[in-house]
């Protein structure tokens, strides 16, 4: 009777850690799916902050090749405007000389 009493209680505390073991490894499996879904974040957070690092390298570099095209829209306005200037004074010694000439012609007919 004794050994019987034993054995029941021997039964007993095997049971107890079979369900331990159980319960140890229902957890493991938890922290193993909690570490797999905080890796899939990871991963998704390190990809959508790529993605941001690119375009706002793309966004830069848009912004960079703008403010080249101004700069190069602006150089050519200041050649444009340096040319026009040019024909300007160009068209006014032309004019100058004109002037000249029709003084020098009508000084030449004036009897003096």
């Amino acid at each position: 009777r004794e050994r019987a009493r034993e054995r029941a209680r021997e039964g007993a505390r095997e049971g107890e850690r079979e369900r331990e073991r159980a319960r140890e490894s229902e957890r493991e499996c938890v922290r193993e799916s909690v570490r797999e879904t905080r890796e899939r974040v990871f991963v998704k957070k390190e990809r959508e902050n790529e993605r941001e690092g690119e375009s706002e390298r793309e966004s830069a570099g848009e912004r960079e090749r703008e403010r080249e095209r101004q700069r190069e829209s602006g150089r050519e306005r200041a050649i444009e405007s340096e040319r026009e200037r040019a024909s300007e004074r160009s068209r006014a010694r032309e004019r100058e000389r004109e002037r000249a000439r029709e003084r020098e012609n009508s000084r030449a007919q004036s009897p003096s």
